[in-house]
């Protein structure tokens, strides 16, 4: 698998990562979620050329980091592994965001741990803290930078002028936001900011959550515990209404010999060369799918039937409380 750049600091990784999270978090049933299934399915990644690999704290949380940790154990050599602080884990989901100093610190600490590696590669604040400057955040990272325990600083969700900030405090490498073909709410003032600063772009969930990939075609189709099931886009008529958008992506992946998945991941990458998508998954067969979008070339008549389908999307893309945290 080719690599791309991300930022200006030197980082390189594989054109598509993977995303660790519904492993042991929100996406399918409890029973779903098998650890010996999800360690085979990231060797198999290794196997592909993927090197990046993205977790958190909060996923579980804790318990996939310790999983990702358990996978790579032994075939640290040339890969990229992503971790992320920012929220206060007490409690009960949604948590509250807490990027205090001591408390980055100690998550950092913590994450070492769990994951059993030396340095974390890319160390990214999961979501804006308000109550602490972002120069204050960033800087905190720097030092943990300068100490050698991460190598590269990523935000998540930011907004453009906390970007803005925090790159003239200490230089960051990534922005990770949801990016896709069904949430391009970043294009209008957040791509246009990290390209000119050059900083990198890892979209999550560049399948809408799964759900461009076809298989879900009614609420029903989503298993008890599936975080999904208080998704507002897969509710009523706003599932009814996206259901068109998969429609025409499965039009495009029929015309390429593909799958609706791969058009949906091959879009991202198509959108530059500072573009990692990070699709997750918990099944060998849909990595490897996954996977082969890499080298998926759309044409120009794809690309426009594609991007046509921006004003389709229906429904916000999280409830209230969590929009609240997206873009500050």
């Amino acid at each position: 698998m080719q690599k791309r750049k991300l930022g200006s600091e030197g980082l390189e990784v594989s054109s598509i990562g993977l995303g660790c999270m519904g492993m042991s978090h929100a996406y399918g049933s409890p029973a779903e979620r098998v650890d010996e299934e999800s360690i085979r399915v990231i060797h198999r990644a290794l196997d592909l050329g993927v090197t990046f690999f993205d977790t958190a704290e909060i996923y579980g949380p804790f318990t996939n980091e310790i999983l990702v940790g358990r996978a790579l154990a032994g075939r640290r050599d040339g890969v990229i592994i992503a971790t992320k602080f920012g929220f206060d884990v007490q409690g009960s989901f949604p948590y509250a965001v807490c990027s205090r100093p001591a408390k980055i610190r100690e998550v950092c600490d913590a994450s070492l741990k769990r994951l059993g590696i030396d340095y974390i590669d890319l160390l990214y604040q999961h979501r804006v803290d308000p109550e602490v400057p972002i120069e204050e955040v960033v800087g905190t990272v720097g030092d943990l930078i300068d100490s050698g325990k991460v190598r590269f600083i990523g935000l998540s969700e930011a907004g453009p002028d906390t970007i803005r900030r925090a790159h003239r405090e200490r230089k960051v490498s990534v922005l990770q936001s949801e990016y896709s073909l069904w949430e391009r709410g970043i294009e209008e003032r957040i791509l246009p900011t990290i390209r000119e600063l050059g900083i990198g772009l890892v979209p999550f969930s560049p399948l809408g959550r799964g759900f461009l990939a076809g298989g879900i075609r009614s609420f029903d189709d989503l298993p008890q515990g599936d975080y999904r099931r208080t998704d507002p886009r897969y509710q009523g008529e706003n599932l009814s209404r996206n259901l068109r958008i998969v429609g025409a992506v499965e039009d495009v992946a029929k015309r390429n010999g593909a799958t609706a998945a791969q058009v949906a991941i091959a879009w991202t990458l198509h959108q530059g060369d500072d573009v990692v998508p990070i699709p997750g998954t918990k099944r060998v067969r849909y990595l490897e799918e996954n996977c082969d979008a890499a080298s998926l070339v759309l044409s120009g008549a794809d690309l426009e039937t594609l991007n046509s389908l921006s004003q389709e999307t229906s429904g916000e893309r999280y409830g209230a409380k969590m929009m609240a945290q997206v873009e500050r």
